[in-house]
């Protein structure tokens, strides 16, 4: 049996879910204040749960 994971997100698909730029996720990523980020080979992707607990730690 294998685990289910949920699919990793792509910059643009963050991108749409937040409703920000994509450059904007990129000076976050650079300024480490925006959703944590990892590489996969040269492609940045995020997990979605990570995009979301960054998200509800915004509301504030």
């Amino acid at each position: 049996m294998t685990p289910t994971m949920e699919r990793l997100w792509t910059v643009q698909e963050v991108s749409a879910f937040l409703g920000v730029p994509v450059g904007t996720l990129y000076q976050w990523r650079y300024r480490r204040t925006g959703p944590r980020a990892c590489r996969v080979g040269r492609h940045l992707r995020y997990r979605p749960a990570d995009v979301r607990a960054w998200l509800d730690g915004q509301a504030g």
